[in-house]
């Protein structure tokens, strides 16, 4: 069992930055694939971002440019790092981790384990 606690959201202008963090507990997930995806009032929750345990990264189209995946096996932990945002970022960010066997996927149905989300609000 893994559970993901999201951290760093808030309000920001836009143009502006954030840094959220997806901390894992329950087992060392430096070998698996860690997913963020968002949510937006009334919207399917989408894909935003992955990474593989080797560092291999996959982006929306609508973030690449602007949004960095990183981790930190040591510490257990992942980060989205947020700059120039827009109002139409605004969503609930939640992380993920694969159900595996997979390399990376931007698919829902691939990440097993959820955290509870963290806000993020841009204004305009």
């Amino acid at each position: 069992q893994v559970q993901l606690v999201e951290a760093g959201g808030g309000l920001v202008q836009a143009g502006g930055s954030l840094r959220l963090s997806c901390v894992a507990s329950g087992r060392t997930f430096s070998s698996d694939v860690v997913g963020w995806f968002r949510q937006a009032p009334g919207k399917e929750r989408e894909f935003v971002a992955a990474i593989t345990g080797s560092a291999y990264t996959l982006y929306a189209d609508s973030v690449k440019g602007r949004f960095t995946i990183s981790r930190d096996n040591a510490k257990n932990t992942v980060y989205l790092q947020m700059i120039s945002l827009k109002p139409e970022d605004t969503a609930v960010y939640f992380c993920a981790v694969d159900r595996g066997p997979i390399f990376i996927s931007h698919l829902k149905q691939d990440y097993e384990y959820w955290g509870q989300g963290t806000q993020v609000t841009v204004s305009s």
